[in-house]
């Protein structure tokens, strides 16, 4: 169990280090917003964070690898989407995800909500907890929904501890890009690079095995 344990902390450091929805909204809110309403908002993505665990626990994610047209959809369409993200970051007047932004001043529960939305609906975690994560289960050990379990808390306190080190370091980044238009505009691309890259990943995977429940 410990290499499986080792296998998703490093996939969940890999997509925490891609930018994706996750990272620009936190990103933006702490730097117009500031710190703790980065926090707060990080507070409602740990919570979508537990409603796929739940899910995942539950066995749900087993329906979409038995019905191999469902998975299709989904992770065709999450690939779609990132495809989208990076082509809002390289066209003409995009924008980098550390460039400040209007954005209103949001009170906390509001700040929680739109944290929760946002993972909900990030196809980096849908497909993480669809194909990914059941990969590191061995039915063979038995007692799948604790593997489950122990596979997605893992992942969460990865996700939510280098997410916080963003919001927190976010001001900071955004005021050294700022000063250097040359970099800012680098980073656009590298975003770009990063969501295209994942999207092509994620259309060419194979269907995840099927895990007993």
């Amino acid at each position: 169990m410990g290499g499986s344990l080792l296998g998703i902390a490093a996939v969940a450091l890999g997509l925490v280090l891609t930018p994706g929805p996750n990272m620009i909204y936190l990103v933006s809110r702490s730097i117009v917003q500031g710190r703790k309403a980065g926090l707060v908002s990080l507070l409602g993505v740990g919570a979508g964070f537990l409603v796929y665990l739940a899910a995942a626990t539950a066995g749900i994610a087993t329906v979409f690898v038995l019905v191999p047209p469902l998975y299709t959809a989904i992770k065709l369409a999450g690939a779609g989407y990132l495809l989208w993200l990076a082509w809002k970051a390289v066209r003409p007047g995009g924008e980098s995800a550390f460039a400040p932004r209007a954005l209103p001043v949001d009170p906390p529960r509001r700040l929680f909500a739109m944290g929760l939305v946002t993972n909900l609906l990030n196809p980096k975690i849908a497909i993480l907890y669809v194909s990914l994560l059941p990969q590191f289960v061995d039915p063979a050990r038995g007692h799948v929904a604790e593997q489950t379990f122990l596979l997605g808390v893992t992942q969460i306190a990865v996700a939510l501890t280098l997410n916080a080190v963003i919001v927190l370091s976010a001001g900071t980044v955004a005021g050294f890009l700022g000063r250097r238009p040359g970099w800012l505009r680098a980073q656009r691309y590298v975003m770009a690079s990063a969501l295209g890259g994942l999207a092509v990943k994620i259309a060419a995977e194979r269907r995840a095995a099927a895990v007993t429940p």
